[in-house]
Order: C-alpha cells, then sequence, then structure tokens
C-alpha cells in the first residue's frame, strides 16, 4: 500500500509534459505591461519594515543553431546592490553544466541508494555532442574585462570593483552554449519528441540576500534567483514555434496573425522573437516545428496559452482540449483563495520531463490520461503562487514550495472534480506514517541535496509540507487559515519570504502562539502520539506519548447516548481557537497525562474525530 500510495504521489507530481504546435504565443501585449496591484494588506509583517531585495534587469539576445542544438548569446545585465552590504564579488548559475560526465549531479545520481529514474548514470554516458554546457567568453564590469572561473555548475566572479550599497552596475557577457539531450527539466528532443525545453538555460546571477551569497551548486533540486525584468531576442529556425515566459512584442514580425490565428513566415530561414517580463525571477522558453497553440481567456484574468504537439494520438488531443476549460477553472480557483494572478497570461507547454513550474508558464509531459494531465497541471499551476509569487528558497524552504502548491493543488482539482479533498488528505497523511516507521525521516530544515534517500526529499516536500498546512488549521482554525494564506500572499508576493514570516502571519491572525509549530513539525522528527489511557465511569485520562506538543479535540459519548466536543487548548499557545466545543483548562506539554470529570457517565472517549493531527497511533484514539 505504502509503495503504490508513492508510485500515485509521483505519477502525480512529475508525471507532466506536452507539447504544441503555433505560436509560442504570447499575447501581442503591451510592452509596458505590469503587475495588477495586490490587495492592501491587514497584517503587517515585522521584517517587512528593514526587507531588502536584490534587482536585477537582463538584455540577452541568443542565436539558435537547432541542427547543432548550439546557440550563441550576448546577456547585459544591469544590477542593482539593494543590500546594506559592500558586495567583493558575484556569482552565476551555470545551469547546463550539471548535464556532462563527472558532474556533481552525475556523480551524486549513481552514489545515492535510490536514484531518480530519469537520472540514474544517463548523465555519465553523454557524448560531446550531447552534453550540456555554457562558455563564458568575455565578462566585462561597466566596460572593464573582468576575471572568471566556472567551479562546476557555479562560475565564481572577481570584480573589478566593488558593488556599493544602492549602487547599480552592468555586467556585458558573450557566451557560447549547447543544450544538452533532456535528461532532467532541460534540454533537447524529450521522451513525447518535444525538440527544445529551454530551462535554466542563460548564465544566471545567483541571490544575495540577507543570508549572503547563494551560489549554490546544481546537484539535483531546484532553483532560487533574483526578481528583475527580462527583455530576450531569440533567432530561431522559421519552422519553430516558441513559447513560455514574458509578452511577445513582435507577434507580426514572425508571421503570426494573433487576432485571426493564421500563420504567414516571412521567406527567411530564421526568425526573431522578441520577449519581455516584468518583475520575475526566471525566463523559460520551448520550441518545436509541431506545436499547436490554443488559447482560453479567464474571465477577468489571463489568457491562457496552450502550447502541445499537433502529432500526438487524437486522444491525447483531445485531452489538451479538454484541459482547457479545466484549467480556467484552477486560475480562478487559485486567485480566490490565494490572491490574484497578477500577470496578464500563463502558458501550459508540453515540454520537459515530467511537470515543472516556470516564470507565467509550466513545462509538463503531455501524453499521459487526462487525470494525469489535469493532475500535474493543477500542481504546476499553483507553484505559479508557491514559489513563483511568493519567492521561497526552493533549497532551503522547499517545503513550503511543494507542500503548499501540493496542498492546494489536489485543494483545487478535489473541488473541481468535485470528489472528496478529506480522502486525498487521508492518504498524505498515510504516506507520512509509512514516512515515519521507515526510521529514514530528516528534518525539514534540511537542505534540499543533502537527504539521504530522493524518497524522503520527496515525501518531505511534498507530504510533510501538505500536512503543514492542513494541520494548522485545525490548530488555528479553518477560517484562520484560509485568512493567512491571503495574507501571506499580500505581504510577501513579489519577495523572498522564509518559514518564520509564514508563521508569524498566522500569529498575527489567530492571535496565537505558533513557534512551537514551527520548530517541532520542521525542525525536528518529533512525532505526535496522544492516547485515551483510560476511561472510568464520567472520568477520562489522556496521554501524551510522542515528544511533539498539540492542542486536543476530544468528543465523548455518555452511555445515555448522547455526545459532546471538549477542547484542551494546548498551554504554550497561549490561547485558543475558534470553536463550538467545551473548552477546558490548559494542557502543559511536560504533563504527560491530563483527566477531566464529565457530568455524565462515559461510554467512549475519541481524540482527534476528524483525524487531521498526523498521530503516528490512531489506535490508542479512541476508548
Amino acid at each position: 500500500m505504502n509503495r503504490f500510495l508513492l508510485t500515485v504521489f509521483c505519477l502525480a507530481c512529475f508525471m507532466a509534459c506536452k507539447s504544441p504546435q503555433q505560436t509560442a504565443a504570447v499575447q501581442p501585449a503591451k510592452t509596458d505591461s505590469k503587475q495588477s496591484p495586490l490587495k492592501p494588506s491587514k497584517i503587517n509583517s515585522p521584517r517587512l519594515t528593514s526587507y531588502w531585495q536584490q534587482h536585477v534587469d537582463y538584455t540577452m539576445d541568443i542565436d539558435m543553431d537547432v541542427n547543432t542544438y548550439q546557440y550563441k548569446g550576448t546577456q547585459k545585465l544591469v544590477y542593482t546592490n539593494n543590500s546594506p552590504d559592500v558586495l567583493n564579488k558575484v556569482f552565476y548559475h551555470i545551469y547546463p553544466n550539471a548535464f556532462q560526465p563527472g558532474s556533481e549531479m552525475d556523480v551524486r545520481s549513481q552514489n545515492i541508494p535510490d536514484p531518480d529514474g530519469r537520472v540514474k548514470d544517463r548523465i555519465g554516458k553523454l557524448k560531446p555532442n550531447e552534453i550540456g554546457y555554457i562558455k563564458v567568453n568575455s565578462l566585462k564590469q561597466n566596460g572593464i574585462t573582468i576575471q572568471h572561473e566556472t567551479v562546476g555548475t557555479v562560475l565564481e566572479v572577481q570584480l573589478a570593483k566593488p558593488i556599493q550599497p544602492g549602487e547599480s552596475v552592468t555586467f556585458d557577457m558573450v557566451f557560447d552554449a549547447q543544450v544538452p539531450v533532456q535528461i532532467r527539466r532541460s534540454g533537447r528532443n524529450n521522451k513525447e519528441g518535444v525538440a527544445l525545453s529551454m530551462t535554466q538555460w542563460y548564465p544566471k546571477l545567483a541571490e544575495y540576500d540577507y543570508e549572503g551569497w547563494h551560489a549554490d551548486p546544481y546537484i539535483g533540486r531546484e532553483f532560487y534567483g533574483v526578481w528583475g525584468d527580462f527583455d530576450v531576442t531569440l533567432h530561431i529556425d522559421k519552422n519553430y514555434v516558441v513559447g513560455g515566459t514574458g509578452y511577445l512584442q513582435n507577434p507580426n514580425e514572425v508571421g503570426y496573425g494573433y487576432e485571426t490565428g493564421s500563420v504567414k513566415r516571412p521567406n527567411t530561414d530564421k526568425l526573431t522573437w522578441h520577449f519581455k517580463a516584468p518583475n520575475v525571477h526566471d525566463f523559460t522558453w520551448a520550441a518545436d516545428p509541431e506545436y499547436k497553440h490554443d488559447t482560453m481567456q479567464v474571465p477577468n484574468g489571463p489568457l491562457l496559452h496552450f502550447l502541445y504537439k499537433s502529432t500526438m494520438p487524437k486522444d491525447k488531443l483531445d485531452n489538451w482540449k479538454k484541459l482547457q476549460p479545466k484549467a480556467v477553472e484552477l486560475m480562478q480557483f487559485y486567485s480566490e483563495h490565494i490572491g490574484k494572478y497578477p500577470y496578464d497570461q500563463y502558458s501550459i507547454i508540453q515540454g520537459g520531463d515530467g511537470g515543472m513550474e516556470y516564470a507565467m508558464s509550466t513545462l509538463i509531459l503531455g501524453e499521459g490520461n487526462f487525470e494525469g494531465l489535469f493532475g500535474v497541471t493543477a500542481h504546476e499551476m499553483a507553484h505559479s503562487w508557491f514559489q513563483f509569487l511568493l519567492a521561497t528558497n526552493e533549497l532551503t524552504n522547499y517545503w513550503m514550495d511543494e507542500g503548499f502548491t501540493q496542498y492546494f493543488g489536489k485543494l483545487a482539482e478535489d473541488h473541481i472534480n468535485n470528489i472528496s479533498f478529506q480522502k486525498s488528505t487521508k492518504q498524505t497523511y498515510d504516506v507520512y506514517n509509512y514516512y515515519v516507521k521507515s526510521g529514514t525521516e530528516q528534518p525539514l530544515t534540511t537542505q534540499a541535496d543533502r537527504f539521504h534517500l530522493n524518497r524522503s526529499s520527496s515525501i518531505s516536500a511534498y507530504y510533510k509540507g501538505y500536512i503543514f498546512l492542513n494541520q494548522l488549521a485545525y490548530i488555528i482554525g479553518q477560517e484562520n487559515l484560509e485568512t493567512t494564506i491571503k495574507e501571506y500572499f499580500n505581504n510577501w508576493a513579489f519577495k523572498h519570504p522564509n518559514r518564520v514570516d509564514f508563521i508569524r502571519i498566522a500569529e498575527k491572525v489567530s492571535g496565537l502562539e505558533l513557534e512551537w509549530y514551527l520548530t517541532d513539525w520542521t525542525g525536528t522528527t518529533n512525532t505526535i502520539d496522544y492516547g485515551v489511557k483510560s476511561v472510568e465511569g464520567n472520568t477520562f485520562t489522556l496521554e501524551r506519548i510522542g515528544l511533539m506538543p498539540m492542542p486536543i479535540d476530544v468528543s465523548v459519548t455518555y452511555t445515555d447516548g448522547t455526545t459532546q466536543d471538549f477542547y484542551i487548548p494546548l498551554q504554550m499557545m497561549r490561547g485558543e481557537k475558534p470553536t463550538t466545543a467545551t473548552i477546558l483548562n490548559d494542557w502543559a506539554w511536560a504533563y504527560p497525562t491530563y483527566s477531566f470529570k464529565t457530568p455524565k457517565t462515559l461510554k467512549s472517549v475519541t481524540i482527534d474525530p476528524k483525524q487531521m493531527m498526523a498521530d503516528i497511533n490512531r489506535e490508542n484514539n479512541e476508548n
């Protein structure tokens, strides 16, 4: 059963990838298109009073050879140091270099006990014309040539002059690159035949924040980037259709009649596609000569773009048509329950190796069944909020990204399909219990690449992160959780929040002390285990067996057939959640037992009747 649940999870989260055929099309959008203003917050986050973040503006010109899968690029990068610190060096991520024999990703995959099936030893078998790379030919700071060294997937840069607080500098780079055979996320000619999945494809400046530089090597997990504006010009074979991040600036020049849907390509070997993307922290694109392109407008929302290969079997093409109105419903659900999607478009593109979120878009596999296609779309679209608007560091707070996304993805999917969210949630708790009993659990604060097992990383991120939110509703009340999510979005969209920022919002919304919950659930492997120790006459005694504290919901049935609900507050919370139950005296954590005398003779006592606590032993929850 446990292996089955884990398989279901892997299919749901990693299986998504489709492909289309017409224009990468971004609406001929206004070149100055900006995000919709966020609603004013009713909650003030203390860290925001002194918060700062860096800013970068990219201007790139890329010439792609679709025959050799090599490309040449120029990059002008204007970097603004909004920190209070003098910067004596900078770093770039050179992600494609991971797809070379002997890279850290290759070695780690061949040494971890449960390697990702998509990677295994494939990187080590790549030939020179199949590897990925970026070679930086020249780099200048404000016109002065500077020294740089490529170390694995990181470019270490020695500055000509330190960057002062508040100063903006310009870096000009010339580079050559090669697209690797598709193995993980980025690459060429994926298993569904998509030609180019261009993710993490350019020299990307590393983020510097209050914790310092984040020049982490690319070993297998995900990303962290600097907020900024992108202006990208792409020259590519005229038969290719391009889509991804940003608004297309020149639909007529690439021969695409946006209003009529007619394609009239100029008589030239290559077309130039020009995109602009305001206020994002990454830029992704995909291209294929067989992409089909559809659009669907979200009422009072963005225009959705669907790019998928026209050569798929009819039933797969039908799935993509069926997906489109469902995607509109997903966008509406997230905008209502988290915060309004602030861009003018969102693209769902067949590409990559499963399902992966990017700025204003996702790349997903496209040839599975409809349920898988819709489920992955639900998950990846939710990432537009959790990680691409609420831009947590995915190496240190990855569970906020994946766990929150998994929670809202299932919530939206089950709502639209009119099925039980509680049933989905029970399966999530079952997987967590399996994880605890496996003896392989590590704290959520573990750096994402440092897990002993890929399985442990996945269950921690997706399942334990999901439970963090669902269980928080048990602790502070469902309405308070819903308000917390919206206030979190209003405070932290377009920024880099962390786990403390989130829990502080929850504390201000609920009026409760929650540091204990954040600490135990994310920083330890302490478990929840409460039991009914005894029921004698009209007195029940409960016991705390696990180390993790919790407030307790109790439901009792009397011998006369009547029932009554009680709520036992946790003393260190310094308050109670909203409840219709009878509130009893606090239970201080250090006391192992708690007794209460009821007004009538007891027949049975049940702890947590709604099963929202991640109690690892429910057999002792009833007596």
